[in-house]
């Protein structure tokens, strides 16, 4: 369906400007529990059309959701309309050339297809693993069918399903969280979920205060994801590089050597198409590579201004906030698996957690805003449970704090003692379709104050 439309909108431009058009048929379904009972389950299908024009030196772009063909006739005339309304466009890029694509997409069929009872079964398992604490959230399955198509005579397709659960546990005064992602349902494991978060809650009761300065910390994977997300957003952002707003400084050593991330729109745990909004194929990319910053992500509109090829890094609205990694893969280190009963998601935080003399453990930031793009200095406040570590142990639960930490200094050569061992991937946002990652050793993090301060 989705490559008929395309060539539809297409056959209505016809020869009367450059255009590309992207349709996605996507399904999202949805089980949502409270009080430990699911209370809503729905369905979404949507076909949405984006198309963009180029003529007499002008760009404009539309979108509709209406698929009959004079809808579309009158959403084609409307867009063309608004293209010649449109100030000049010096910096048009042109559209891209056809290419072969890297890939279709990871597609799991049965997930794509999933009904709400097997989706209830992975709330059901999250619920008795919570030995009767009070919990909520949502499990939720996605199926998406992608076909790009300009008048440049380049088109392509892919497919995608993916499976998602959050939920939180909830003992008195404390809330304990869990989550998960991926590409099938299968992989979802509903009571290890619900364990995790139950123990974080009983873990997180009374929790004491601490007063502000630098603390060693333990990260795990919410709150390494939200340094992840504003690394993407702000400093491998091509526009932001070019307009001199990021931290970014290819070829030099500014992370510790122990950490690479990458830009893994092919690898197998990907949630998204292989190819970006303009049609460009996606690729395998370093962006941090043993703690050497590699050169930013690019749009085909960044691309030229920088005289570099795209990086197959067009997103949604990349026009005002620039192009942006979608698929961030921190590769993961050497951590020892300790088993803990405590609050930890996985074995691998506790190995991260035994080297500590005095820090903290935090499950996630939240609130988070950014303060300084240049230095990329971020406040925000703690969530869902915090720790005093003493002596490679966990002694007592800590009431929320707030911070004011450059996340580039955070992550400096040799501020990085240590690398869990496991990786998974978790929901996200910010247009961002994966991020897979470790827990993190950091040797210093400024708490500037009480959450309400």
């Amino acid at each position: 369906m989705t490559n008929l439309l395309v060539e539809q909108v297409l056959d209505l431009v016809g020869g009367r400007a450059e255009a590309d058009v992207h349709v996605e048929d996507a399904t999202l379904s949805l089980t949502r529990f409270a009080n430990s009972f699911i209370h809503q389950n729905v369905s979404d299908q949507a076909v949405t059309i984006r198309l963009r024009l180029h003529l007499d030196g002008r760009t404009a772009g539309g979108t509709t959701t209406v698929t009959d063909r004079a809808a579309l006739a009158e959403f084609v005339e409307r867009t063309i309309s608004a293209a010649r309304l449109c100030p000049p466009d010096p910096t048009w890029p042109g559209l891209t050339a056809p290419a072969k694509p890297t890939g279709t997409g990871n597609y799991d069929r049965a997930t794509a297809e999933a009904d709400p009872a097997s989706r209830a079964a992975a709330v059901r398992a999250f619920v008795d693993a919570a030995g009767g604490l009070s919990t909520a959230g949502y499990c939720r399955t996605t199926a998406s069918t992608v076909t790009y198509g300009n008048t440049a005579g380049h088109m392509l397709s892919g497919v995608t399903s993916s499976a998602a659960m959050d939920g939180i546990a909830r003992a008195t005064g404390s809330d304990g969280v869990a989550r998960w992602s991926g590409v099938s349902l299968d992989g979802l494991d509903g009571a290890r979920l619900g364990a995790v978060a139950a123990a974080k809650a009983r873990a997180g009761v009374d929790g004491v205060e601490l007063p502000p300065g630098r603390y060693e910390v333990v990260l795990e994977r919410g709150a390494v994801q939200d340094l992840l997300l504003f690394l993407a957003a702000y400093a491998f952002n091509g526009k932001a590089v070019a307009e001199g707003r990021s931290c970014l400084r290819p070829g030099e050593a500014q992370f510790d050597q122990g950490l690479t991330l990458l830009e893994d729109p092919i690898g197998p745990r990907s949630l998204g198409m292989p190819f970006d909004l303009e049609g460009t194929p996606r690729d395998t990319r370093w962006l941090i590579r043993e703690g050497v910053s590699q050169g930013p992500l690019h749009d085909r509109r960044t691309a030229a201004t920088a005289g570099e090829e795209s990086t197959g890094s067009a997103v949604t609205d990349g026009e005002r906030w620039g192009p942006r990694p979608t698929h961030l893969s921190l590769a993961t280190g050497t951590a020892p698996r300790t088993h803990s009963d405590g609050p930890v998601s996985d074995d691998s935080v506790g190995g991260l957690i035994s080297g500590v003399n005095r820090g903290l453990l935090v499950t996630d930031f939240w609130y988070t805003r950014v303060l300084d793009p240049r230095s990329l200095v971020v406040t925000g406040l703690t969530r869902n449970g915090v720790w005093l570590i003493e002596d490679g142990v966990i002694t007592r639960p800590v009431q929320n704090l707030r911070f004011t930490q450059s996340y580039p200094e955070a992550l400096a050569p040799g501020a990085v003692l240590g690398i869990g061992s496991v990786a998974e991937s978790t929901p996200v946002s910010w247009s961002l379709e994966t991020v897979t990652a470790p827990g993190l050793r950091l040797g210093s993090w400024n708490f500037t104050g009480g959450a309400s301060g």
